[in-house]
């Protein structure tokens, strides 16, 4: 099989199942979101700062993102096969890391700024990717169903990756940065 099939070339592509539809779908860009935040998760997951703990972390979210992609990518039954699921544990998973990373850094005290260490912005930058994800997904789910499961996880993944941010930065003893308007 070709990688190209040129039936692109008019601004149309096929779903999982073989329905033609617009590029300009919110399906497409729901999956075209999840495959750019797992590529942006790779990139981190990749950084030489990050420890082999939070890489395997990430790893599991990268299996999980690639398992929402291709749901988001199938239209309901037009599949000969089953696709695998997410499951509310998966969205206690991402909690409990986030509560563990909480409690293990100082309270805030103000807003942050992105940065003090490529590894943190990479993470603030899953972060926004993340939340831009969840809004495509949602502007979806305005028109066809989507399991609210994969709406939790991916809003619960946003707050992970804030607290991620903010952990590699105690981690590799880099700044956080405030945000202070009177600077300005």
């Amino acid at each position: 099989m070709k990688l190209y099939t040129k039936t692109g070339d008019k601004g149309n592509t096929s779903l999982l199942g073989g329905k033609k539809v617009s590029k300009a779908d919110h399906r497409i860009e729901a999956y075209g979101n999840v495959d750019e935040l797992n590529s942006f998760i790779g990139y981190l997951k990749d950084h030489h700062d990050v420890e082999n703990r939070l890489k395997q972390q990430l790893y599991w979210i990268q299996e999980r993102l690639f398992t929402i992609g291709s749901i988001l990518a199938a239209e309901k039954g037009s599949l000969a096969f089953e696709l695998p699921k997410i499951a509310d544990n998966e969205v206690t998973q991402l909690e409990i890391w986030i509560d563990k990373f909480d409690a293990e850094l100082p309270p805030l005290s103000n807003f942050i700024l992105p940065g003090g260490h490529p590894a943190v912005s990479l993470s603030h930058i899953c972060r926004t990717v993340c939340r831009r994800t969840e809004r495509s997904i949602i502007s979806l789910a305005k028109e066809s169903k989507v399991d609210g499961v994969i709406l939790r996880f991916v809003n619960r993944l946003s707050d992970y990756f804030f607290i991620f941010a903010r952990t590699l930065s105690k981690l590799l003893d880099a700044q956080e940065i405030p945000w202070s308007p009177e600077r300005r």
